[in-house]
């Protein structure tokens, strides 16, 4: 499958993911896996900034596909099926932003932050 339809396919595999949460038929690891995910995908804020040359697009290009895919395979199929022909054109007008879903980034950035400051300053 080449990148273009594989970009394609996971603006319906991310709202399948997301609707999927909602199913008791989806375990809970599944729903942790999938939490994550969606958290990270919906954040305006990414892991590793894009403005940083190659590695700012490894989260677009290698982290979220990887997974949307890890949360999928823990999902049952037949729950996945339902829930991907509910998501069919959910992101028409592309990535939805939401300040709540880049709380999970801000805290990794503030953690990574506090560790510096510790080892720099407060030897």
């Amino acid at each position: 499958m080449d990148l273009k339809k594989r970009a394609k396919q996971l603006k319906t595999d991310i709202p399948a993911v997301f609707l999927s949460l909602k199913s008791k038929d989806t375990p809970l690891v599944a729903k942790v896996i999938a939490g994550i995910t969606i958290a990270y995908a919906l954040s305006p804020i990414d892991l590793i900034p894009d403005f940083i040359p190659v590695l700012g697009y490894l989260d677009d290009l290698i982290i979220l596909p990887a997974l949307v895919a890890l949360t999928i395979r823990l999902i049952p199929p037949d729950t996945f099926a339902q829930f991907k022909a509910k998501a069919e054109g959910m992101w028409q007008n592309g990535k939805p932003k939401k300040w709540y879903y880049a709380l999970p980034i801000v805290a990794v950035w503030l953690v990574v932050l506090w560790l510096v400051v510790k080892a720099v300053f407060l030897r």
